[in-house]
């Protein structure tokens, strides 16, 4: 939570997992590999910054529509 009461909408593995249709294991993987960055919940749970996955989601968007020179 930001300090002007703005709060990020935090993303579960799973639903991360759904938007680009991988299994949620990638996606910790992925947090591993710097791909995307994570937040830990109190419980050590990982959550992942709403924005910064539909960023993701556009890149990986864009890769596919982009043809191979």
């Amino acid at each position: 939570m930001s300090l002007h009461g703005e709060s990020e909408v935090l993303l579960t593995p799973a639903e991360v997992a759904s938007l680009f249709r991988v299994d949620p294991k990638t996606v910790t993987r992925w947090a591993k590999a710097g791909k995307l960055s994570s937040i830990r919940t109190l419980g050590g749970h990982r959550r992942y910054k709403e924005s910064e996955v539909k960023a993701l989601l556009g890149a990986a968007s864009e890769e596919i529509r982009r043809p191979e020179e």
